[in-house]
């Protein structure tokens, strides 16, 4: 019986009948050590009907081991696997240690756990209790919040427990658990203690009515405490020593085995310890069959005293501050030999860990074996634990030199495991040992410099970064420019690289800094880049995005969007370990130049999401601009000027100049499609005099030909043919028909030639930008009084905007339609605005020909999460088969569908 917990238990029970309802979700149960947060799991678990549960609990002695607590808790569905799409099948039997090859991509061992879970919910549901979550191994912890941040239309109920203010970021439902109800508190001092009323109130003010305290002390207090003709003890014992007196009332053997238990889990190496150890105590040769009938006998006293006992294959204290009275009691050389004696019974990281406990001062030796230890951590994708094993083993390294290598690892597995801090923390003690040699401190330098990109001041990263002479530090230096908006930056950059032998990468940076300089050998490099890409020579994401950068510099806009897909593409299959965010903005924006705006916007919210979670705020804003251009080509006002803002505010004091030019220029945009031309032209004009840090080249290059619509709308023709000139300029190396098209559309827009809209309409691949075309071709035809041959391009025009869901420029084109003399057409349903973010990424990959399984392994779900989103979208859309859904799609996008990827790499124009 709960006694007062009418509150958090109602809390719990919501979060478990909306799962059953197909409405997962999570909760985070926070409170003091006894105060009753692993009684109210075991109570909302006991509610859940029929219900499936799954538990785990944080040991604090294996904290250090990668995905112990994962193991707890997925051991009992194992035999679901193979359901799972193979990538996430690999990535979680991995992780288990079910298999010896590595998958070491925490994205997708997320994303397997969650589909797991899917699975292990099915029929009835599924309640997954995870409690001490504060020592749930790091590797644990991520995988599971994963999956707990997922959990939409899953039918499983995800809840942690976990003491004082220990992270569980993502987590929506915070349900705090304090001291019981003062009412509650005496009721359960008078049922089960027989404590009368006076002695309750006493007891209450004196423990904060602590459920755990109220128990262990009422249940100790003398008859005469009791009835209140006694004082009560003075002081009262609080936390561990709670269970102080009972932890040193234990025999010699019990107290032992406590001491070996506080440091291991495992029954089998605990009780041989306890029993090697024994025999050390009693300083005699007894034989093996005593010692252990002795640890087998100190095993039934721990168990018969209700401090700790056995729980299926783990050896567990009845609360974590039994634990800690038995460490109070424990002398640190009584410690170091336990771990000493268990390093010898056991393996792998469990014994590297112990070796750890058994040091004192510095050891190689140990350290080696930590060093191992997350390596194999690292190869299963539990980086978070490597880096807390790496962090140790600096600790334990006897020189500099080697220890600054470590640390500067560390410092990378905690930046891959989601967390900024702590590797910055760690790379800048790296940077303060002595003697770091001249190689390691360049490795150093870059690393801080892509932290600082990702995440800090991207001046600063120029600065960082600009200081090696590698090519590939001067690839980043070039990158971090671009995002500054520095071009004398990238002209230097691009000057040094050129010093270097000829190669892909080579010929992207030195041709983009070259062709800024107006150098002709840029454009020269530059097209070498590109046949290379295109002939297949990138094996990596990161290269064909060089080569959008490469395609953009030349003013080939459509391939480098297309290559920023093929970017996105290869990362998917590849697995790119914490980077996905950040090639996501490159795979959103590609999407979003080809008009596929509802795809471009899922990109966008999926990237958003990863990027908050792995604390890269510089691509969060990079998400947030385009989701902002996203909205203002959708005319949702309101909308885009809240993302521009919250873009703006990460972007302008982290002086990331490209997002604060895309987030002026969603507003810009924005005005231009509402009509208000003037407005439109004033804010292009502000960018294009924006400095570093303030703007970017991209972005006035990208705007122009918007810019010369929104001034030649507003009366400022001059302003226009200055534009216009400059675009000429910056396009002179393209050669891709779209680059031409919309070339083509500016001079027929400044010069009022009909024969340019005429030869852009017959270039253009791109049908969104063609549209756009037609509506200007097809409003200039209407003023000057010909309707007829006006009606065909802007009932094209007005068709693609509404299938786009570009709101702005459908009414727009429907207007001009009207004032053609077409009246009553009733609009183009927006079929894909019927659809979420989710579900539009979903009926892409669809059209594609994927199956459920493999949708479920690039977008990061489970298939049963797919095929629920299915059933969505069919009555949505009226329709009934992938078959019909794949028709739909290809008609509604006008072109090919959705691309998607993932990985990391760089683009200088692409916006």
């Amino acid at each position: 019986m709960l006694y007062g917990r009418s509150a958090e238990s109602a809390a719990l029970d919501e979060v478990i009948a909306r799962a059953r309802e197909g409405q997962g979700g999570a909760a985070v149960l926070r409170g003091e050590a006894g105060a009753g947060k692993t009684a109210l799991l075991e109570a909302a678990a006991g509610r859940g009907a029929a219900a499936r549960v799954l538990r785990a609990t944080g040991v604090e002695a294996e904290s250090g081991l990668a995905f112990a607590a994962l193991h707890q808790v997925l051991w009992p569905v194992t035999g679901a696997l193979d359901a799972l799409p193979a990538p996430q099948r690999d990535a979680v039997r991995a992780a288990l240690g079910l298999a010896a090859d590595p998958a070491g991509d925490p994205y997708l061992l997320g994303a397997g756990v969650l589909s797991l879970l899917a699975e292990a919910a099915a029929p009835r549901g599924l309640i997954c209790l995870i409690d001490d979550f504060q020592w749930v191994d790091r590797a644990s912890a991520h995988a599971l919040l994963f999956a707990a941040r997922r959990l939409g239309t899953e039918r499983i109920a995800l809840l942690f427990a976990v003491r004082g203010d220990a992270p569980v970021p993502g987590v929506p439902l915070t349900v705090e658990v304090r001291g019981l109800p003062d009412a509650a508190a005496a009721e359960l001092l008078r049922s089960r203690h027989g404590v009368p009323s006076g002695v309750a109130r006493d007891l209450v003010a004196a423990t904060g009515a602590n459920p755990l305290a109220l128990r262990e002390i009422a249940a100790r207090l003398t008859p005469a405490q009791l009835a209140g003709a006694a004082p009560l003890p003075d002081p009262l014992p609080g936390g561990a020593r709670l269970f102080g007196d009972r932890v040193a009332a234990l025999s010699a053997g019990a107290g032992l085995l406590a001491r070996v238990a506080a440091v291991e889990a495992d029954p089998d190496p605990a009780l041989r310890a306890t029993a090697r150890l024994l025999t050390e105590g009693t300083g005699s040769a007894a034989p093996p069959q005593d010692t252990d009938r002795a640890a087998r006998c100190a095993l039934a006293e721990l168990e018969e005293s209700g401090l700790a006992g056995l729980d299926g294959t783990r050896l567990r204290f009845r609360h974590p501050l039994i634990r800690s009275a038995v460490y109070e009691a424990a002398t640190p050389a009584g410690l170091r030999r336990a771990h000493a004696v268990l390093a010898e019974l056991t393996g792998g990281d469990r014994r590297a860990w112990h070796l750890a406990g058994a040091a004192v001062g510095r050891d190689e030796r140990v350290a080696a074996e930590l060093v191992a230890a997350a390596r194999r951590a690292r190869e299963r994708g539990g980086y978070g634990s490597a880096a807390t094993a790496l962090a140790r083993a600096a600790e334990l390294t006897p020189e500099p030199g080697p220890r600054a290598v470590r640390l500067k690892d560390a410092a990378v597995a905690s930046w891959l495991g989601g967390r900024p801090g702590q590797a910055e923390s760690l790379l800048a003690e790296a940077r303060e040992l002595p003697g770091t040699d001249a190689a390691l401190a360049l490795e150093i330098a870059r690393l801080r410099g892509r932290f600082e990109l990702n995440s800090g001041d991207a001046a600063e990263a120029v600065r960082i970064l600009s200081t090696g002479d590698s090519l590939e530090m001067l690839a980043d230096a070039a990158e971090a420019a671009s995002y500054v908006g520095d071009t004398a930056a990238l002209v230097g950059l691009g000057r040094r690289a050129a010093a270097h032998p000829p190669g892909f990468l080579r010929d992207s940076v030195a041709g983009i800094g070259l062709a800024l300089d107006g150098d002709p050998e840029g454009p020269a490099l530059l097209r070498r880049a590109l046949a290379r890409a295109r002939s297949g020579e990138p094996r990596e994401a990161a290269e064909y995005l060089w080569a959008s950068a490469a395609a953009s510099q030349l003013g080939e806009t459509d391939l480098a969007a297309g290559m920023a897909e093929r970017a996105g593409r290869v990362a998917r299959v590849s697995g790119m370990t914490g980077q996905l965010p950040v090639v996501l903005e490159f795979v959103a924006t590609a999407e979003r130049l080809a008009g596929r705006l509802a795809s471009s916007r899922a990109v966008s919210e999926e990237g958003l999401g990863l990027a908050r979670e792995a604390g890269y705020p510089n691509t969060v804003a990079a998400h947030l601009a385009n989701l902002a251009m996203v909205a203002a080509l959708r005319g949702t006002e309101e909308e885009c000027e809240q993302l521009a803002r919250e873009a703006l505010a990460i972007a302008v004091p982290h002086r990331v100049g490209l997002r604060v030019g895309v987030a002026g220029y969603a507003r810009a945009l924005l005005d231009l499609g509402l009509g208000r031309h003037a407005a439109a032209h004033e804010r292009f004009t502000a960018l294009t005099a924006a400095g570093p840090g303030a703007g970017s080249p991209a972005v006035v290059w990208r705007v122009a030909p918007d810019h010369i619509e929104a001034a030649m709308g507003a009366g400022e023709e001059a302003a226009a043919r200055a534009v216009l000139a400059a675009y000429e300029r910056s396009s002179a190396h393209a050669t891709t028909p779209e680059t031409r098209a919309v070339l083509a559309r500016c001079r027929g827009l400044v010069h009022s030639r009909e024969e340019d809209f005429a030869q852009a309409l017959r270039l253009h691949t791109n049908p969104f930008e063609a549209a756009r075309t037609a509506l200007l071709l097809g409003e200039r035809l209407r003023r000057a009084q010909r309707p007829g041959e006006a009606r065909a391009h802007l009932r094209g025009a007005c068709e693609t905007f509404e299938r786009a869901g570009a709101g702005p420029w459908a009414r727009r084109a429907r207007g001009e339609l009207r004032a053609a003399g077409e009246d009553g057409r009733a609009p183009v349903p927006a079929v894909l605005d019927a659809l979420t973010p989710q579900e539009s990424r979903i009926a892409g990959l669809v059209a594609e020909g994927l199956s459920s399984k493999r949708i479920a392994a690039r977008l990061f779900l489970s298939p049963r999460t797919v095929e629920y989103h299915l059933y969505k979208i069919y009555p949505k859309l009226g329709i009934g088969s992938r078959t019909e859904l794949a028709r739909l799609m290809v008609l509604a996008a006008g072109s090919s569908t959705e691309g998607t990827g993932a990985g990391a790499g760089q683009t200088l124009r692409h916006e």
